[in-house]
């Protein structure tokens, strides 16, 4: 079992900067984690994943060159840390842990946390 435990979000102008945080807890080890978001009437969408060395990581296009994934195995923490902000990037953004690396699809990751709220103000 993995718990995780989203924090960071909040609301920020256009263009701003943010960092969201996920606490894992558990059974941890070999985990790639993932970001995901969801905003309202929206299906929810992957935004990237990093592998469990840190080594690899793969952006959804909406958001590459603007967010980069990180991750501190020997905190459990693994963070989200998003530059150029946009208003549609309004959005719950959730953590997850999974086992395949590079996957996009939601049914491969098997924890989420709660999630944490991000709105982009215009």
């Amino acid at each position: 079992q993995v718990q995780l435990v989203e924090s960071g979000g909040g609301l920020v102008q256009a263009g701003g900067s943010l960092r969201l945080s996920c606490a894992a807890s558990g059974r941890t080890f070999g985990y790639t984690m993932g970001w995901f978001r969801q905003a309202p009437g929206n299906e929810r969408e992957f935004v990237g994943g990093i592998s469990w060395s840190g080594e690899m990581t793969n952006y959804a296009d909406s958001v590459k060159g603007r967010f980069t994934i990180s991750r501190d195995n020997a905190k459990n923490m693994v963070y989200l840390h998003m530059n150029s902000l946009k208003p549609e990037d309004t959005a719950h953004y959730y953590c997850a842990a999974g086992r395949n690396y590079g996957s996009t699809l939601r049914g491969d990751y098997a924890y989420w946390g709660q999630g944490t709220q991000v709105t982009i103000s215009s």
